[in-house]
């Protein structure tokens, strides 16, 4: 038998005191402990704030850490991955409650695909029975990607197999494939980093895999509001850089109308709830920083070792799949 990999949980909490407590308990019920876990505190409003007698006393390996201020989701896993110790990164968030056998589960799946580095597992939607919430995120051919499964029922849940990659509500990486990557772009702050992490993965060649079971239950947009001005301009920008970054090859230039066609289609759409001038806000930053994004996308695209077809066909190309958040899973084949 080989040794046994250690498994470090990480937890970025920001105004997340109602739901730490539920996310840590899951986790002490675990038929496999982890080996630590990580919470951060990440600089939420006083009166909002973790503190340390917030954290419980029968949760082995755990380690609470405060910042000041908010590193957002990408800095504040990139902070905690600094310092742990565990040979794999569970990223998990602080509204996210797995299931008593989850890490048991995960585990197991590392030691049946052992040449695969990134993992995710069906998420349901906390306090709805029969609701799914997340099974992968998948990139579309026009550059939007989403989070495939929300809100669908039970019965839409996709089996084991072939993703573009996991969703950050929960991520299990390799450490040393999070390291190889360097970890992620903490300019995203948060929202899509996780599709960003996950395309400079697939372009040298790694594979994500998206398990059935085990589960967790997420409540979902507990810290920021689904179509709140936050998120609005972070989704947009983000959006633009993961596509300006990560298209291979040729492919960016000739999907690019595509790409810009929608964008301008949803921002239209956005004047109907009133964020139109957000989303413009957005784009308009997006583009300003497009000298630092074009020397990125250098730099990944001169490490990547999957062709452009190939890459392609990682995504999805049906608009029905876009519409419907239909999954997109690939069954698993061997490595050619």
């Amino acid at each position: 038998m080989d040794p046994q990999d250690r498994f470090s949980v990480l937890i970025v909490a920001f105004r997340s005191r109602d739901t730490v407590p539920e996310c840590l308990a899951a986790l002490a019920r675990q038929t496999r402990p982890a080996d630590e876990v990580w919470v951060l505190e990440n600089g939420s409003p006083q009166g909002e704030r973790l503190v340390s007698s917030d954290m419980p006393d029968d949760l082995p390996g755990l380690r609470f850490v405060e910042s000041d201020t908010n590193l957002g989701f990408a800095g504040g896993n990139n902070h905690l991955a600094r310092d742990a110790q565990g040979d794999w990164l569970v990223l998990l968030n602080p509204d996210a409650f797995a299931s008593v056998d989850w890490l048991e589960r995960l585990e197991a799946a590392t030691r049946t695909y052992r040449d695969v580095g990134l993992f995710g597992c069906t998420q349901t939607a906390a306090g709805h029975a029969g609701v799914l919430d997340g099974t992968g995120d998948v990139y579309h051919l026009a550059g939007l990607a989403y989070r495939s499964g929300y809100g669908r029922s039970e019965e839409h849940r996709p089996p084991t197999g072939e993703v573009f990659g996991p969703c950050g509500a929960m991520t299990l990486i390799r450490r040393e494939l999070f390291e190889r990557l360097g970890g992620f772009d903490e300019s995203f702050f948060c929202y899509n980093e996780d599709v960003d992490l996950a395309f400079r993965a697939r372009a040298i060649g790694e594979r994500a895999i998206q398990l059935s079971e085990p589960d967790v239950a997420h409540l979902g947009y507990a810290s920021s509001g689904r179509r709140s001005e936050f998120a609005t301009y972070h989704g947009v920008r983000n959006r633009a850089w993961v596509f300006m970054k990560n298209m291979p090859g040729w492919a960016l230039w000739v999907l690019a109308p595509l790409h810009i066609g929608l964008t301008v289609l949803m921002w239209l759409s956005a004047y109907r709830f009133g964020l139109g001038s957000v989303f413009a806000r957005a784009i308009r930053d997006a583009w300003a920083d497009r000298e630092r994004v074009w020397k990125q996308r250098r730099e990944i695209q001169a490490k990547r070792v999957v062709a452009v077809w190939p890459f392609l066909r990682m995504m999805a190309w049906n608009p029905i799949r876009l519409l419907t958040r239909a999954s997109h899973i690939r069954p698993l084949k061997p490595r050619e």
